[in-house]
């Protein structure tokens, strides 16, 4: 858990080979005339007060936010795990990470998973996908460093394989749609058709670029 006084920072997850899409990073399409990476260091600053780091292990990343701090994966080959983890380490923790497929996170919620490490290691929205949360948008505290290495060593690449080990908060689904439309904020950029579903999100709920 952190106290009040640590400065929580923003991470990027921009992951690895998969991250390219149709040849060009994901992150670098835009939605509503705006790279979605921009979106992003844009909203984590706004609501942590200080700039995102990225986590990237493209030879090319360095060029994609000149202003960005950028660090690729301290244990390359994990997964999203090992994102996280070099998010956790990297920081250093307390950090929010949001995956760069996912445009709509808003600073409401990123503010209310920083606040809950207030009393818990690790914070993470509830969703309706297969995990029943969502890893890839949620706020990760120190403790989490050893919890994550320790699981990384069993072969356990799971990301949310290392929760037995920490004190998990969840934000519920129904103070999320307080905040945002969960259908809206969890919205994965994964293909041509999902980019073009994404612009249309962006013009039909106004959301500003």
């Amino acid at each position: 858990m952190s106290g009040s006084g640590e400065q929580l920072r923003g991470a990027i997850l921009a992951g690895g080979g998969a991250t390219r899409f149709g040849g060009r990073p994901k992150g670098l399409e835009r939605i509503g005339g705006e790279r979605i990476l921009d979106r992003l260091v844009r909203l984590l600053t706004a609501a942590l007060g200080t700039q995102p780091l990225l986590v990237a292990n493209a030879p090319d990343a360095k060029s994609w936010r000149p202003d960005l701090s950028v660090v690729s994966d301290i244990r390359p080959g994990f997964g999203a795990l090992g994102g996280i983890y070099t998010a956790v380490v990297s920081a250093p923790a307390p950090v929010v990470c949001v995956a760069w497929d996912m445009p709509f996170v808003s600073e409401a919620v990123i503010r209310a998973l920083a606040d809950g490490l207030e009393h818990y290691d690790a914070m993470l929205p509830q969703s309706d996908g297969r995990r029943g949360v969502e890893p890839l948008c949620a706020a990760y505290g120190p403790a989490c460093a050893d919890a994550i290495a320790a699981t990384l060593e069993e072969g356990d690449l799971r990301a949310i394989g290392f929760h037995r080990r920490i004190h998990v908060g969840t934000l519920p689904l129904e103070a999320i749609r307080e905040l945002a439309d969960p259908e809206v904020l969890f919205f994965n950029v994964n293909t041509a058709d999902d980019l073009a579903r994404a612009d249309e999100l962006w013009r039909r709920h106004a959301l500003s670029p």
